[in-house]
Protein backbone atom coordinates (compact mmCIF):
# COMPACT_ATOMS: atom_id res chain seq x y z
CA UNK A 1 0.00 0.00 0.00
CA UNK A 2 1.44 3.49 -0.85
CA UNK A 3 1.29 6.22 1.08
CA UNK A 4 -1.84 7.97 -0.52
CA UNK A 5 -3.23 4.85 0.11
CA UNK A 6 -2.21 5.13 3.27
CA UNK A 7 -3.53 8.51 4.39
CA UNK A 8 -6.70 7.66 2.36
CA UNK A 9 -7.96 4.85 4.78
CA UNK A 10 -6.87 6.38 7.86
CA UNK A 11 -8.75 9.67 6.63
CA UNK A 12 -11.81 7.81 5.73
CA UNK A 13 -11.48 5.90 9.32
CA UNK A 14 -11.00 8.76 11.26
CA UNK A 15 -13.82 11.04 9.81
CA UNK A 16 -16.32 7.99 10.14
CA UNK A 17 -15.41 7.72 13.65
CA UNK A 18 -15.72 11.31 14.23
CA UNK A 19 -18.47 12.07 12.93
CA UNK A 20 -20.38 9.55 14.49
CA UNK A 21 -19.30 10.84 17.71
CA UNK A 22 -20.77 14.37 16.13
CA UNK A 23 -23.73 13.11 15.39
CA UNK A 24 -24.26 11.33 19.05
CA UNK A 25 -22.85 14.70 20.46
CA UNK A 26 -23.31 15.38 24.29
CA UNK A 27 -20.87 13.59 26.45
CA UNK A 28 -19.22 11.33 23.56
CA UNK A 29 -18.61 14.44 21.57
CA UNK A 30 -17.38 16.11 24.56
CA UNK A 31 -14.76 13.16 25.28
CA UNK A 32 -13.74 13.22 21.74
CA UNK A 33 -12.69 16.99 21.68
CA UNK A 34 -10.87 16.42 25.59
CA UNK A 35 -8.94 13.29 24.18
CA UNK A 36 -7.77 15.11 20.45
CA UNK A 37 -6.63 18.81 23.04
CA UNK A 38 -4.74 16.42 25.70
CA UNK A 39 -3.50 14.47 22.32
CA UNK A 40 -1.95 17.78 20.98
CA UNK A 41 -1.25 19.32 24.00
CA UNK A 42 1.51 16.03 24.28
CA UNK A 43 2.27 16.86 20.67
CA UNK A 44 3.31 20.31 21.26
CA UNK A 45 5.39 19.89 24.28
CA UNK A 46 7.17 16.78 23.13
CA UNK A 47 7.94 18.91 19.74
CA UNK A 48 9.63 21.38 22.31
CA UNK A 49 11.74 18.74 23.76
CA UNK A 50 9.77 19.43 27.05
CA UNK A 51 9.74 16.20 29.38
CA UNK A 52 5.81 15.99 30.27
CA UNK A 53 6.21 16.94 34.15
CA UNK A 54 7.76 20.26 33.81
CA UNK A 55 4.51 21.29 31.59
CA UNK A 56 2.57 19.96 34.47
CA UNK A 57 0.52 23.27 35.91
CA UNK A 58 -0.39 23.99 31.74
CA UNK A 59 -1.53 19.98 31.59
CA UNK A 60 -3.45 20.36 35.63
CA UNK A 61 -5.18 23.32 33.90
CA UNK A 62 -6.13 21.07 31.08
CA UNK A 63 -7.72 18.40 32.94
CA UNK A 64 -9.75 20.88 34.89
CA UNK A 65 -11.54 22.06 31.82
CA UNK A 66 -11.54 18.60 30.45
CA UNK A 67 -13.24 17.43 33.83
CA UNK A 68 -16.22 20.58 32.82
CA UNK A 69 -16.88 19.88 29.74
CA UNK A 70 -17.39 15.90 31.00
CA UNK A 71 -19.85 17.14 33.99
CA UNK A 72 -21.34 19.40 31.43
CA UNK A 73 -20.59 21.48 33.61
CA UNK A 74 -18.93 24.05 31.45
CA UNK A 75 -21.95 26.20 30.21
CA UNK A 76 -20.44 29.41 30.23
CA UNK A 77 -17.95 30.03 27.64
CA UNK A 78 -16.67 33.47 29.36
CA UNK A 79 -15.78 31.09 32.75
CA UNK A 80 -14.15 28.33 30.87
CA UNK A 81 -12.10 30.74 29.49
CA UNK A 82 -11.28 32.81 32.24
CA UNK A 83 -10.37 29.55 33.56
CA UNK A 84 -8.15 28.71 31.01
CA UNK A 85 -6.20 31.92 31.19
CA UNK A 86 -5.44 31.18 34.58
CA UNK A 87 -4.01 27.95 33.55
CA UNK A 88 -1.63 29.94 30.91
CA UNK A 89 -0.59 32.34 33.43
CA UNK A 90 0.50 29.96 35.55
CA UNK A 91 2.49 28.27 32.75
CA UNK A 92 3.86 30.85 32.22
CA UNK A 93 5.10 32.11 35.51
CA UNK A 94 6.40 28.29 35.52
CA UNK A 95 9.13 29.29 34.45
CA UNK A 96 10.50 31.14 31.27
CA UNK A 97 12.33 29.72 27.91
CA UNK A 98 11.00 26.55 26.65
CA UNK A 99 8.02 26.52 29.27
CA UNK A 100 6.39 29.18 27.23
CA UNK A 101 5.78 26.67 25.03
CA UNK A 102 3.75 24.66 27.83
CA UNK A 103 1.66 27.81 28.18
CA UNK A 104 1.43 28.37 24.11
CA UNK A 105 0.54 24.30 23.84
CA UNK A 106 -2.70 24.99 26.40
CA UNK A 107 -3.88 27.63 25.37
CA UNK A 108 -3.89 26.27 21.74
CA UNK A 109 -5.36 23.03 22.30
CA UNK A 110 -7.82 23.81 25.68
CA UNK A 111 -9.42 26.81 23.28
CA UNK A 112 -9.80 24.74 20.35
CA UNK A 113 -11.23 22.12 22.31
CA UNK A 114 -13.52 24.25 23.89
CA UNK A 115 -15.07 26.33 21.18
CA UNK A 116 -15.97 23.15 19.71
CA UNK A 117 -17.40 21.53 22.47
CA UNK A 118 -19.52 24.67 23.10
CA UNK A 119 -20.82 25.49 19.16
CA UNK A 120 -21.92 21.90 19.34
CA UNK A 121 -23.78 22.28 22.36
CA UNK A 122 -26.30 19.67 22.66
CA UNK A 123 -29.25 20.62 19.79
CA UNK A 124 -29.53 20.47 16.10
CA UNK A 125 -28.06 23.51 15.64
CA UNK A 126 -24.97 22.44 17.32
CA UNK A 127 -25.02 19.63 14.64
CA UNK A 128 -25.68 21.56 11.59
CA UNK A 129 -22.96 24.35 12.26
CA UNK A 130 -20.59 21.20 13.53
CA UNK A 131 -21.05 19.76 10.05
CA UNK A 132 -20.78 23.19 8.35
CA UNK A 133 -17.08 23.70 9.93
CA UNK A 134 -15.98 19.95 9.15
CA UNK A 135 -17.10 20.43 5.21
CA UNK A 136 -14.97 23.85 4.61
CA UNK A 137 -11.95 22.44 6.53
CA UNK A 138 -12.11 19.28 4.79
CA UNK A 139 -13.04 20.36 1.18
CA UNK A 140 -10.68 23.70 1.90
CA UNK A 141 -7.87 21.13 2.48
CA UNK A 142 -8.40 18.16 0.18
CA UNK A 143 -8.69 20.87 -3.07
CA UNK A 144 -5.62 22.69 -1.65
CA UNK A 145 -3.71 19.52 -1.76
CA UNK A 146 -4.62 18.58 -5.16
CA UNK A 147 -4.99 22.15 -7.01
CA UNK A 148 -1.21 22.53 -5.92
CA UNK A 149 -0.10 19.43 -7.16
CA UNK A 150 -2.21 19.89 -10.45
CA UNK A 151 -1.38 23.48 -10.96
CA UNK A 152 1.77 24.36 -8.82
CA UNK A 153 2.80 27.62 -9.38
CA UNK A 154 3.90 30.18 -6.98
CA UNK A 155 4.51 29.37 -3.84
CA UNK A 156 2.64 30.73 -1.17
CA UNK A 157 4.59 30.46 1.57
CA UNK A 158 8.32 29.02 0.81
CA UNK A 159 9.67 29.83 4.35
CA UNK A 160 7.26 27.87 6.39
CA UNK A 161 5.66 25.36 4.16
CA UNK A 162 8.04 25.06 0.80
CA UNK A 163 4.82 22.57 -0.87
CA UNK A 164 2.36 24.79 -0.75
CA UNK A 165 1.05 27.15 -3.56
CA UNK A 166 -0.76 29.85 -4.63
CA UNK A 167 -3.35 28.07 -6.70
CA UNK A 168 -3.73 25.29 -3.95
CA UNK A 169 -4.90 28.28 -1.93
CA UNK A 170 -6.81 29.51 -4.08
CA UNK A 171 -8.43 25.86 -4.96
CA UNK A 172 -8.95 25.57 -1.88
CA UNK A 173 -10.83 28.23 -0.81
CA UNK A 174 -13.24 28.08 -3.62
CA UNK A 175 -14.23 24.60 -2.62
CA UNK A 176 -14.46 25.40 0.75
CA UNK A 177 -16.91 27.89 0.06
CA UNK A 178 -18.65 25.64 -2.20
CA UNK A 179 -18.88 23.08 0.75
CA UNK A 180 -20.36 25.24 3.31
CA UNK A 181 -22.94 26.95 0.62
CA UNK A 182 -23.94 23.42 0.02
CA UNK A 183 -24.16 21.82 3.33
CA UNK A 184 -25.62 25.30 4.49
CA UNK A 185 -28.67 25.08 2.06
CA UNK A 186 -28.86 20.71 3.13
CA UNK A 187 -29.22 22.20 6.62
CA UNK A 188 -32.24 24.81 6.43
CA UNK A 189 -29.98 27.89 6.15
CA UNK A 190 -32.03 30.21 4.69
CA UNK A 191 -28.90 32.72 5.04
CA UNK A 192 -26.95 31.48 1.90
CA UNK A 193 -25.28 35.00 1.48
CA UNK A 194 -23.91 34.79 5.22
CA UNK A 195 -22.93 31.28 4.80
CA UNK A 196 -21.16 32.01 1.85
CA UNK A 197 -19.26 34.87 4.12
CA UNK A 198 -18.59 32.41 7.08
CA UNK A 199 -17.18 29.98 4.52
CA UNK A 200 -14.95 32.44 2.69
CA UNK A 201 -13.66 33.25 5.90
CA UNK A 202 -13.05 30.09 7.49
CA UNK A 203 -11.44 28.66 4.34
CA UNK A 204 -8.91 31.31 4.82
CA UNK A 205 -8.24 31.03 8.00
CA UNK A 206 -8.19 27.24 7.96
CA UNK A 207 -5.37 27.44 5.93
CA UNK A 208 -3.27 30.16 7.72
CA UNK A 209 -3.90 27.64 11.08
CA UNK A 210 -2.03 25.27 8.74
CA UNK A 211 0.97 27.55 7.72
CA UNK A 212 1.19 28.06 11.93
CA UNK A 213 0.87 24.28 12.53
CA UNK A 214 4.08 24.29 9.71
CA UNK A 215 5.57 27.11 11.44
CA UNK A 216 5.16 25.73 14.97
CA UNK A 217 6.93 22.66 13.48
CA UNK A 218 9.70 24.71 11.41
CA UNK A 219 10.60 26.36 14.78
CA UNK A 220 11.06 23.00 16.62
CA UNK A 221 12.88 20.94 13.87
CA UNK A 222 10.80 18.48 13.38
CA UNK A 223 8.76 17.18 10.04
CA UNK A 224 5.56 15.34 11.67
CA UNK A 225 4.11 16.27 15.34
CA UNK A 226 3.99 12.48 15.49
CA UNK A 227 3.78 9.53 14.17
CA UNK A 228 0.21 8.67 15.47
CA UNK A 229 -1.90 8.81 11.91
CA UNK A 230 -1.36 6.17 9.60
CA UNK A 231 0.10 8.59 6.51
CA UNK A 232 -0.55 11.67 8.03
CA UNK A 233 2.07 12.11 10.71
CA UNK A 234 0.39 13.24 13.98
CA UNK A 235 -3.02 14.71 15.17
CA UNK A 236 -2.37 18.59 15.03
CA UNK A 237 -1.10 17.73 11.83
CA UNK A 238 -4.50 16.98 10.53
CA UNK A 239 -6.55 19.42 12.86
CA UNK A 240 -4.13 22.87 12.25
CA UNK A 241 -6.90 23.85 10.23
CA UNK A 242 -9.77 22.62 11.85
CA UNK A 243 -8.03 24.79 15.51
CA UNK A 244 -8.13 28.17 13.78
CA UNK A 245 -11.12 27.46 11.97
CA UNK A 246 -13.01 26.23 15.06
CA UNK A 247 -12.48 28.66 17.00
CA UNK A 248 -13.09 31.26 14.24
CA UNK A 249 -16.48 29.83 13.74
CA UNK A 250 -17.51 30.15 17.69
CA UNK A 251 -16.18 33.61 17.33
CA UNK A 252 -18.52 34.65 14.39
CA UNK A 253 -21.14 32.47 16.51
CA UNK A 254 -20.85 34.36 20.01
CA UNK A 255 -21.54 38.07 17.60
CA UNK A 256 -24.38 36.58 16.11
CA UNK A 257 -25.99 34.24 17.94
CA UNK A 258 -24.71 35.06 21.59
CA UNK A 259 -22.21 33.64 23.96
CA UNK A 260 -24.40 30.49 25.54
CA UNK A 261 -26.05 29.30 21.72
CA UNK A 262 -22.93 30.31 19.24
CA UNK A 263 -24.38 27.98 16.53
CA UNK A 264 -28.09 29.32 16.85
CA UNK A 265 -26.43 32.50 14.98
CA UNK A 266 -26.25 30.11 12.04
CA UNK A 267 -28.86 27.67 12.12
CA UNK A 268 -32.37 26.76 13.94
CA UNK A 269 -31.97 23.65 16.07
Amino acid sequence: MNNLQTRALSAIVLAAAVLWLTWLGGLPFRLLVILGAALVYYEWVSMAGLRISRGAVGGIALAVVAAMLASGAATNALAVAFLVGIGVTLAVGWGLGREMSAAAALAYAGLAAISLALLRGDDGAGLKAILFLFAIVWATDIAAYFTGKTFGGPKLAPKISPGKTWSGAIGGTVAGVAAGVATAAAAGSGAVGLAAAAAFMLAVVAQAGDLFESAVKRHFGVKDSSHVIPGHGGLMDRVDGLVAAGFALYLIGVALGGVDQPSHGFFNP
